[in-house]
Order: C-alpha cells, then structure tokens, then sequence
C-alpha cells in the first residue's frame, strides 16, 4: 500500500540547521510543516524562502511541541525529525521503498551524531537507534521532557530503516555544556514534578561517577579518542547537575511551604 507523508519538524532559531534538515526529507515527503516557537534569529525567513508550511506555536516542553506539530500535519504518516538531523542519500532511498509499500506502523532508524566535528561511534551514542517514521493513530511524542521519545501501542509491529539519520548535535564543546546544564534544569523540574528524591551519596556523589565508567569503558567511549573522553565527563557532569538541581529545587519548595 502506497502512502503519503508529512514530514515535521519543531524550530527555535535552527537557522544554522533548519535549511539541510528540510533539504534531506523534501524528497521523500508530500509536505514539510515547521511548527515554531517564535524564533528570533532568521529560521522564519529560511522556511518561508523554502516554501513549507510553518506555523507559530508557544512552546510548553519538547513533548508537548512535537505533538502539536503531529496533530496539525496533513497526512496520518509522520516523518519526524529534529532540527539538527538530517537523512542520508540511503535513508532517503530506505524511505521511498518504505512509502511505496508501507508494512509496519512505526520504524526505527540509527543516528549517527556529529560532535565537534568528529563521527561518534561509542559512548553510547552510535547506533541510538530512534523512531522517526510513524502512523500518528498508533504512535505520539511521550517520554519525559527533554528527553522524549515515540510511544506505539503495545501491539503496534515496529519495522527497521537499513540506513543511518544523521545528527549534528554540538558544534562546540561551550554548546555541549551549555545545552547540558539547560537539560538538566528542565530534567530536574520534570522529576520533582513527579515526586523524585535524591540520595546524596547514590545520585550526587556515585551516579556521575558510574556514568563515566559506563560510556567510557564499557560503552568504549576512550574508542573516539579526546571528543569520547569529553562527551562521557560532560555526560556524567549532566547528571551531577540535574540531581543537585533537584536537591535545592525540592528543599527551596519545602521552604516555601513552610513559610505559608
């Protein structure tokens, strides 16, 4: 069965992204919707020039701003990436075979993230495998702020792209840390939200520890050389942060029930 797709994608000032993302699915789509919340720089300009649609949205989580987008594509087949991926020439290729004859109601494609520069192929972080291409009546946008992820119900049969999604994650490492210590804040937020409490010597003290042994030894981070040795300590520093944002958020809230 031949189907049609809409491609969909969430914007806040991706104009250094925007222009190859909408590049790499305008192919293989039957609409490019950008659903924005209110950029600043020119990633209006650029959609516009590029004749998609593009809608203005507040943002309330990247969850929440992914399903918007969802909902308000044209066609119930989503191809959903990211500002910052793009699909590879065997993607593309992947995905017509895929559209000419959907099978499965969801399918999972590997991620290869660009990191300063570099290819990254260990650390955790190569093949994270992530489903993209869906049929928004079996599938949405859940998880937990920031980190979300495509839900399918349970009996949803979930099929394979044979090609890689490529990420371009952070060109500088100051993005890296910036964006990490952004995350954690909003991590910790969502966790207190659902009533997480923090042990200071198993989440404080030990977990950032466990985190770097794990994506550099066991998850042969030291294999990408100096950019695996800095994603693995910037990737436990992440961890140090959210679990102490959540300590002083909790305590601060308790203070301020206190004082009511």
């Amino acid at each position: 069965m031949s189907v049609k797709i809409s491609g969909v994608i969430i914007t806040f000032n991706e104009e250094k992204n925007i222009e190859r993302c909408i590049h790499s699915m305008e192919d293989v789509v039957d609409e490019v919707l950008v659903v924005d919340s209110f950029s600043t720089d020119k990633t209006r300009e650029i959609c516009q020039n590029l004749g998609v649609k593009f809608i203005e949205h507040p943002f309330a989580g990247h969850i929440e701003q992914k399903n918007v987008a969802v909902q308000k594509a044209e066609h119930d087949i989503i191809l959903s990436l990211d500002a910052d991926e793009a699909l590879t020439e065997a993607a593309r290729t992947e995905i017509l075979k895929i559209k000419s004859q959907w099978e499965y109601d969801a399918y999972y494609v590997n991620r290869l993230t660009n990191y300063c520069g570099k290819w990254i192929r260990h650390c955790g972080w190569y093949p994270d495998r992530k489903i993209r291409l869906f049929d928004r009546k079996i599938a949405s946008w859940g998880g937990e702020n920031p980190h979300d992820r495509v839900i399918v119900k349970e009996d949803a049969r979930i099929g394979f792209i044979k090609a890689d999604m490529l990420h371009y994650s952070f060109p500088t490492i100051h993005d890296h840390a910036k964006t990490a210590n952004h995350f954690s804040e909003i991590a910790a937020r969502e966790a207190i939200k659902k009533g997480k409490h923090v042990s200071i010597i198993i989440h404080v003290l030990l977990n950032p520890w466990f985190t770097f042994i794990k994506k550099y030894f066991f998850q042969l981070g030291f294999m990408d050389g100096y950019h695996g040795f800095v994603i693995c300590i910037l990737s436990a520093h992440s961890n140090f942060l959210k679990y102490n944002k959540i300590r002083m958020l909790t305590k601060y809230e308790n203070s301020n029930q206190q004082d009511r």
